[in-house]
């Protein structure tokens, strides 16, 4: 629910207020983490500067701590790799030849996701696609995105990916991912999955879910992948 900050009063101020009250009256418990900063800054109608400001104003107040220096990385065959530039180039770079089959590209209703996204519009595209190794065909993930049905991207259920790529199809409809979200867990494969990553049905998957977004805020991409657990893993540094 969107917060209204009033006029005279510093929003920072207001913002760690708020949020306090919150903190205090036992809606947000000890230990829970708060919303992201994108959701804070959709909800308090601030900018990400004013945002911070407001959290270091609550971190002043002892209520909040800040976890610096911890980060989550993707590895593939013990090399660490960055998903945000997309899954082929984050294998080449790893020195993975891959090849990549596109299951299918459509349109279709997802009004649980359009609510875990917070928009209005319930319609997706839906670009789903199997990777294998170029060497001995093993299949190494299966990845499912779902775009947002935006103006820029009305064209791709009819004429496809530019140059079989979803990341430059979004990079020429001038949707640049700046920010976003990810998490990681795993998954036991459904017999449909099994099947399109030659495994037996229930094996343990690495899963992840990213959630991209341009610099104006806007959702652009969630993408699921399933990743085989004999080459993908999930490095920790604190």
């Amino acid at each position: 629910m969107k917060v209204k900050l009033e006029p005279g009063v510093a929003k920072p101020q207001q913002i760690a207020s708020v949020l306090e009250e919150e903190i205090r009256s036992g809606r947000l418990a000890f230990g829970d983490r708060l919303q992201s900063e994108n959701e804070l800054v959709r909800r308090f109608s601030v900018s990400r500067n004013t945002l911070r400001k407001g959290l270091e104003e609550l971190n002043s107040r002892g209520l909040i701590t800040t976890k610096v220096g911890i980060g989550s990385f993707v590895t593939f065959n013990g090399k660490t790799i960055d998903d945000a530039a997309g899954w082929s180039r984050a294998l080449a770079d790893a020195g993975a030849q891959t090849e990549t089959r596109v299951l299918r590209i459509e349109m279709l209703q997802d009004p649980d996701l359009a609510e875990q996204l917070s928009i209005k519009d319930d319609t997706f595209i839906a670009v789903d696609r199997l990777r294998r190794l170029s060497e001995g065909q093993v299949p190494v993930s299966l990845e499912r995105s779902r775009l947002p049905m935006l103006p820029e991207l009305e064209s791709v259920p009819l004429s496809g990916l530019k140059s079989g790529s979803l990341r430059e199809t979004l990079r020429v409809a001038g949707l640049i991912p700046t920010n976003g979200e990810e998490w990681a867990d795993i998954a036991l494969l459904s017999a449909d999955d099994a099947a399109l990553l030659e495994c037996a049905e229930g094996s343990a998957f690495l899963r992840t879910r990213r959630l991209s977004r341009s610099a104006d805020g806007r959702p652009i991409e969630y993408v699921t992948s399933l990743l085989n657990p004999t080459y993908f893993a999930l490095h920790l540094e604190f």
